[in-house]
Order: C-alpha cells, then sequence, then structure tokens
C-alpha cells in the first residue's frame, strides 16, 4: 500500500503525530505498531499499570550485566500496544526544569520555543495557576482525586526539612516540592491513545495497522521509501518515514536497516547504506534507588485491592484504585554548585518493589530518589538481529556520590515530625543501610530504572549527530526520528511530556517541509 507518511510506532510520540498529520485530509499516514490494542482492564485502572509488565503488552527488556549495578541484569518494561509506555506509565506529567531545553544547544528547542508545544498538548483539568498549562489541548493533565493521607505528610515533610511548596510543578523551574500532575481524566488514565487515536481513528485517511512489526526500512538510491512489516508487507511512503519506535526500537530499527556504524553493520551481516557511527549511542536513564519503611498505619496501597476500592472506581472514578503510586516529588538540589536540581525524590504510599511486581507484605511507604542527570553513557547495538542495550549504569563515580546524596534526603524526610507518625523500621528488601559505602552498595544491589532512557538518535546542529535540529535522519533523505531517542540530555523531570512535545514540534516540521 502506499501512504503519504508512514510512521513506525502507537508510543506516546506515534500517537501524536498520526492524530496531527492526519488531520489534514489531503494526506494519508499509516500507523504500523507491534503491539496489540490497549484495552485491558489494566490499563485503565492508573494505579495497575505494574499487572502490564512481563505480559503481551510489555517488550518485556533486560540490559546486559551492569558492572556498576552487582553484575545484575535490569528488567526494562516498555509497552508494546496503542498508547506504547503512555499506556503502562504512571501517568507523571512532568515536563522538567527551563535548563534542560536551554542546554540542548540545537536551534529552535531552547525552554520558549518548546513551550507553546507542551501547552498546545495539554488540557489541564483543575486549577491552573498563572495559565502554566494549555487548556485546550488533547491530554487531560489533572491533579489526584483520591491522595494517600500520608502523601500531604510528605509534602509536610519536604516544608520542614526547607523545600519550597510549589503551586505548580510544570513552571520554568521545578526545584521544590508538589503533588504530582497526572495524565488521568475523572480518575482514569489518559494515554496518548486515548488523547490523540481516539479522535483521529475514523478518519479514512489514517490507516491504524496492529500487529505489525517493523523489520526494515526500505532505502532506495539514498531516500527512504517504505516500512517492511510482518511476514513481508510493505508500506511504501510518498514523503517520509518517521521513525517513532523509540529508544530501543528507533535505533534497532536503524541499523538492522543499514544506517549506523558502517564496520559494526558488517560485522553482524548486514550491508551498510549509510555511516552514522552515533546511532544507538548516549544512551542514558534515570537510575532510581529507594528507603522502604514499615507503615504503622493500615492507609497505604497495600490495601488498595478490594471490592470497596474496585466498586468506588466503577462507579465514581475515586478511591485508592485512581493513585498513580508516585503521588507526589520534591526536586533538589544535593550541592549548592548544582545550576539545577540534580535529584528527584518521588513519594509512594506502599512498598514499591521489583516495579511493583512482588506483593507487598505488610504497610509501607517509598521514598525513591531518582538521578536526574546522570553522567553515564550506555548505548544499544546489535547482536545478529537482536538488540543489545547496555546503560552502562553508574560507570561514572559522579553518579553514585549523587544517588548516596539523595538516599540521605530520603531519609532525613523520614526522619522529620510530619512523617515519623507513618514511618516505621525498615521494610524488607531494604535492610538498613546508614553509611555512605552501605547505600552505595544498596543502590549496586536494589537500583533499577525509572523507565526514562533517551539519547539513541542524538538530535543536533552538529555533523556527529544522527538528526538534525528538524529530526530528519543525516544523509538519508525522507527519513525522520521523533521519540525520546533524539533528545540529546535527559530532562530534569519524567519523559513522557517531552516525548509528546517532541512529537508535536515534528508536526508542524513535517506538515511545512
Amino acid at each position: 500500500m502506499m501512504y503519504d507518511y508512514v510512521i513506525v510506532g502507537a508510543g506516546s510520540a506515534g500517537c501524536v503525530l498520526a492524530g496531527r498529520l492526519s488531520a489534514d485530509p489531503a494526506v494519508t499516514v499509516a500507523l504500523l505498531e507491534a503491539g496489540g490494542r490497549d484495552d485491558a482492564f489494566e490499563v485503565r485502572v492508573p494505579v495497575a499499570f505494574p499487572k502490564l509488565f512481563k505480559t503481551s503488552r510489555d517488550w518485556d527488556f533486560s540490559t546486559v550485566d551492569q558492572p556498576g549495578m552487582s553484575g545484575r541484569r535490569l528488567y526494562w518494561p516498555r509497552g508494546r500496544m496503542l498508547g506504547g509506555s503512555s499506556s503502562m506509565n504512571a501517568q507523571m506529567w512532568v515536563r522538567g526544569h527551563r535548563a534542560d531545553y536551554d542546554g540542548w544547544d540545537v536551534p529552535g528547542w531552547t525552554y520558549d520555543e518548546v513551550l507553546p508545544y507542551f501547552r498546545r498538548a495539554e488540557r489541564r483539568v483543575g486549577s491552573n495557576h498563572g495559565g502554566v498549562y494549555g487548556t485546550d489541548g488533547p491530554i487531560v493533565v489533572s491533579e489526584l482525586r483520591s491522595p494517600n493521607p500520608a502523601t500531604a505528610a510528605f509534602l509536610r515533610a519536604c516544608e520542614e526539612t526547607g523545600i519550597a511548596r510549589l503551586p505548580e510543578l510544570n513552571g520554568p523551574s521545578n526545584e521544590g516540592c508538589c503533588p504530582t500532575p497526572v495524565t488521568q481524566d475523572r480518575g482514569r488514565r489518559c494515554s496518548a491513545a486515548d488523547a490523540y487515536l481516539g479522535p483521529a481513528a475514523k478518519r479514512p485517511n489514517l490507516t491504524i495497522l496492529t500487529a505489525a512489526p517493523a523489520r526494515r526500512i526500505l532505502i532506495e538510491d539514498g531516500r527512504a521509501v517504505g516500512v517492511e512489516y510482518g511476514d513481508g508487507a510493505v508500506a511504501r511512503a510518498r514523503r517520509e518515514v518517521i521513525l517513532s519506535a523509540g529508544v530501543i526500537g528507533s535505533p534497532h530499527l536503524l541499523m538492522l536497516s543499514g544506517v549506523g556504524a558502517a564496520d559494526e553493520l558488517s560485522a553482524q551481516g548486514i550491508e551498510p547504506v549509510h555511516d552514522l557511527p552515533q546511532v544507538g549511542r548516549n544512551l542514558h536513564d534515570h537510575l532510581a534507588s529507594a528507603i522502604i519503611l514499615h507503615c504503622p498505619e493500615p492507609i497505604t496501597l497495600t490495601g488498595a485491592e478490594t471490592t470497596g476500592n474496585l466498586l468506588r472506581f466503577l462507579l465514581a472514578r475515586r478511591g485508592m484504585l485512581t493513585s498513580n503510586v508516585g503521588e507526589a516529588v520534591a526536586f533538589i538540589r544535593t550541592s549548592p554548585d548544582e545550576p539545577a536540581p540534580d535529584i528527584e525524590l518521588v513519594f509512594a504510599p506502599v512498598p514499591f518493589v521489583d516495579h511493583g511486581l512482588t506483593r507487598p507484605k505488610g504497610h509501607g511507604l517509598t521514598i525513591g530518589a531518582i538521578l536526574l542527570r546522570p553522567e553515564s553513557r550506555g548505548r544499544i547495538r546489535l547482536d545478529g538481529r537482536d538488540v543489545v542495550i547496555d546503560p552502562a549504569y553508574l560507570s561514572a563515580p559522579a553518579d553514585v556520590r549523587r544517588l548516596v546524596a539523595g538516599l540521605r534526603a530520603a531519609k532525613a524526610l523520614f526522619a522529620t515530625v510530619a512523617l515519623k507518625p507513618y514511618a516505621g523500621p525498615p521494610m524488607d528488601p531494604y535492610w538498613g543501610a546508614e553509611t555512605d559505602e552501605e547505600l552505595a552498595r544498596w543502590i549496586r544491589e536494589r537500583g533499577e530504572t525509572l523507565y526514562h532512557p533517551v539519547g539513541t538518535c542524538r538530535m543536533g546542529a552538529d555533523d556527529e549527530s544522527v538528526v538534525d535540529p528538524s529530526l530528519r535522519v543525516r544523509g538519508v533523505a525522507g527519513l525522520r526520528v521523533a521519540d525520546a531517542s533524539v533528545m540529546p540530555t535527559i530532562n530534569r523531570g519524567h519523559t513522557h511530556a517531552p516525548t509528546v512535545m517532541i512529537a508535536e514540534r515534528a508536526a508542524d516540521l513535517i506538515a511545512t517541509a
């Protein structure tokens, strides 16, 4: 089949592009998704996202052995369905800090230039302090409907330790504490598929293909002309092929199609089409570690799965099942020398262990410390046609130092007057690490991803970047990448919001090309 645009991946970015580009009835758009529909009940229930992990709706990736993480292979869940990871994330809409985008140093992508695209995506429900948010975009951004009582205590604890209470998290600076803004519509998840594909699905010029994994990009005479998918089917593109397959999928597909480091591709039996050595490099991620304590009050999400809570959700869209788990956050600097926050503290009113796959053994609380600006850099590479994920966690010594400082900040919060009534002894698997050496060991033994990998198709104005400031793949005409893989450096926030922003801007760049 022939289309004007072929988009690979129906995740946070692909849904935006399909919705925006197909709004022009004069063009035809095909959206290829490797997974299936997003029709599982667990997709709709905010607190239930861990139940989607390691199912058919999850790519269920793992890293290679990580020397900096006690030799462990870390599990990386990624959404494999319409909406991608926006259909199985914790719904946190956190743009980041002004310094993130100004620091990219890419023409057209400063904070002031990307802000309108954030706002174009947003429809704020509830208070909109000073017009921070957009008001008529597709993605509903709201406040939690039924926050846990311990969450208010966490915010008081932050203030008690000198962390400023912010009226709104998504202003130019996020330094301070705030309840988490969430992508929920009246207590139910609002994914990129809900926001962008739902309204567009019936358009005759949009074809949505599920169970359609992309195999390679068809490149003829230096131009991308289509995508081979499934068992040999082909979707051809008159104008452009757009990769929105994510931080793993986009560089993987480029390499399978002969775009990457030529010598490495040849060594894997792939004929090089264009030598682009940085494809797959610059991989980095938000690494998380946490303090987990018993809670003497039986108020936590451990008690969420009851018939009463289910009925409350079904009938009123309220109650514990509307929790996104990470109910409040604080962005802090661990040193006055830091130009902006380098640690995020995430509060969860539940013992969140092993990505939520381990059922809590009792009531507990978690404060996670997240490394916002990792110096460690890894890569995506091939082993034959398979993808190999190596984030090289903690290969930069400064990353350990900052995370240890973050855990100390978490411990200080648990020791406050505000949180003391809810903070009991250490809860398994946390064994009560105290010294810097013990905390570093705890990080290496039990640290996990916060699900925010970026950077493997780096955008830049320099010739070595994978895509240019218009997101065009260098050296291959008619081919762009638009997803979190183009981010030169990770934001001091969460990656769903900037991925949507990137796709919103990409839609304009493509439509005006």
